[in-house]
Order: C-alpha cells, then structure tokens, then sequence
C-alpha cells in the first residue's frame, strides 16, 4: 500500500446546491443561500462582501443578480442602518434554509458513504465501519469475529435515526414479525427510501424467557397478568420492546396491569439474567438467550433482522458480514437463514 495515500486525510462535506427556474430566470441554490445568509448575519453589504470574500462592488452585483432572478427586490438599505432582508427576502432565506434541513441527514449519510469509497479508491487505509443496531447475540459475535466495524448497541428505533441522520454507516434493527413497510415510522420510511439498500440477515424465533421449569405454568400472553408474575421488559424503542407491547394489545391486557412493565433491561441477555436470577419469571426475547441460561421458553413467532445502509456505500463488509450471519443462522437453535 502507498504510505503517502494510506495517511492521506479525507473528509467530504456535502451540502445543498442545484438551480430553481422561475419562468425564462436561473437561480442557483447555492449561491442564493449564501448571500441571504451572509446579509442576514451582517446586516450590512459590506459584511456579505467580507464575508464570501468579494469586493463591495462585486457584492453588489451579486445582490442584484439574485433579485433579477428571483423578480423582486431582496435586500433593502437603509441610510444609516445597514441593509436588511426584504419580506420577500425573509421568505426566500426561510425556504432556502428548511430545503437544506430537510436534506441535511440524507447528505450526511451520503458523505459517510462517499468518503469510504473515496478512501478505496486512494488506497487509504479502510474506516471501521460504525453500526448502530438492536441487540443480538448471534451478530455481535459475529462482528466481533470478523472484526466488521465499531458496534453501538440501542434500540432499533435509534438506530434507524441515526443511520437516516448520517450518524452511523449502517443499522441493525427488527420490527418483530411484520415487515419493514408495514410497521410504521421510522420503519416504513427506511423501506420506503430509494437510497437505502435492507440486507435481511437471518430469522430468529422471540417468545418469552420463563424461569427454568416454568414453574408458575405460563402457557399464554394472558398468564402474564396473573397475580404474583413478575415480568422484565425491554427498553422504549427496541423491536423486542414494540413487538410485546403489540402483543398486550392484541390480547386486552393494560400494561399497568403488569407488575415489573416499567423494568427495563437493553439486552436479550440481560432480560434473561434477570430471570435466571429470580427476579423476574417472565420477558420477552430471543431463543438463543433463553438457551445460554437454561430458561423455559414459550415461542412467540419468528422475525426478520435486517443490517440497513446508504446503497452507495461499499457493499464487500456488508456482504462478506450477511454472508457469515446467514450461515451461522442455519447451524444455531432459534435462528435459521433469511427466506
């Protein structure tokens, strides 16, 4: 490898550009931002031009483009009080600013994945890749193995924002068993979006985790609002967590009827030790918790976990971790290979 390319440092910002036509006038977005921003901030011609490095005269200029263009005045001065932004030019700054909100998470991820491959292309040395996902524990042995990336372990609602906010390259997450575009925000819209690119990783089975024997005799969701049963739920956010609430829905229990609901714990394993330890008997979670620590286990169903990124980004880690996930599914109880 080149040591010169390997140290070279890379950052990429991207930001909103583009024109707007209004009849036979061209605006770029860009430009007309920058100028409203800078008088804005300034209050004075002279603070645009300091500000983007052009002359008074040139400033000028540039004002007036901008307002032919736009086809009306923008900026008004005022003898002894600078200059100021017109209503229209309020208006104009106000929208011109609520479109670069708007795409500003979708840049920000689109900048993580640009930067990665750009260091390929250099032949600069690789970024970890950064993972925000839902806890399990089939993945996080897995890329701990392969060593795939820096894991930051949350609930899948989190995780989702943070991808689709740029925060992260990629996101782990479930929503239980129903599909992506069926289980509502911020779910349906990662589905929905063209730039997002949802690898199914394996299917695993969640039910709930019962203490060892079973020996309060929990046979339904129902049983969980009997007298005496102590349960241990996931944290707000998770999959684990929207799927039991959905449960209690579906079957007419409040969960102010549950004693232990506000109990909270943000792994599978850690629902599972709380039970193991008996001081809990019943949460809801994965299998495979239920088999390391030698539980009871009443299936709920199975769901599909999915590793979400950018489409551009580099696929061959995402790939190669996918590949591995599925594999190792088919060979551990209480998962099985993406259908």
């Amino acid at each position: 490898m080149n040591d010169a390319a390997d140290e070279t440092a890379i950052e990429v910002a991207l930001a909103l550009g583009g024109t707007i036509r209004l009849g036979d006038r061209l605006m770029a977005v860009a430009d007309a931002a920058a100028l409203l921003d800078a008088i804005a901030r300034s209050g004075s011609v002279q603070g645009l031009a300091a500000a983007l490095g052009l002359s008074y005269r040139a400033a000028w200029d540039r004002l007036r483009l901008l307002e032919a263009a736009f086809g009306r005045p923008l900026v008004q001065k005022t003898r002894g009080h600078g200059s100021a932004l017109t209503p229209a030019g309020l208006a104009l700054r106000a929208a011109l600013g609520a479109a670069a909100a708007g795409l500003e998470p979708a840049l920000a991820r689109e900048a993580r994945a640009l930067e990665a491959r750009l260091r390929d292309l250099v032949g600069a040395a690789a970024r970890p890749l950064r993972i925000a996902a839902s806890h399990d524990p089939l993945l996080m042995e897995l890329v701990q193995e392969m060593q795939a990336g820096e894991v930051a372990i949350m609930g899948s609602e989190e995780a989702v924002a943070q991808l689709a906010d740029g925060r992260v390259d990629a996101a782990g997450f479930h929503c239980g068993p129903l599909a992506p575009a069926e289980a509502g925000p911020p779910f349906a819209d990662l589905a929905a979006d063209p730039g997002i690119a949802l690898r199914p990783l394996f299917a695993r089975e969640q039910g709930l985790l019962l203490a060892a024997g079973n020996p309060l005799g929990i046979r339904t969701v129902t049983d969980l609002a009997a007298r005496g049963v102590r349960i241990v739920n996931r944290q707000k956010g998770s999959g684990t967590r929207r799927w039991f609430d959905r449960l209690l829905a579906e079957h007419g229990i409040p969960a102010t009827s549950l004693r232990g609901y506000g109990i909270e714990e943000f792994t599978h394993q850690a629902v599972a030790a709380v039970i193991a330890s008996g001081a809990a008997d019943a949460g809801l979670g994965a299998r495979a918790a239920a088999e390391r620590f030698g539980l009871a286990f009443l299936s709920m169903g199975w769901e599909l976990y999915y590793l979400a990124a950018s489409a551009s980004l580099q696929a061959g880690p995402l790939d190669r971790l996918a590949a591995q996930a599925a594999a190792r599914a088919a060979a551990t109880p209480g998962y099985r290979p993406p259908d």
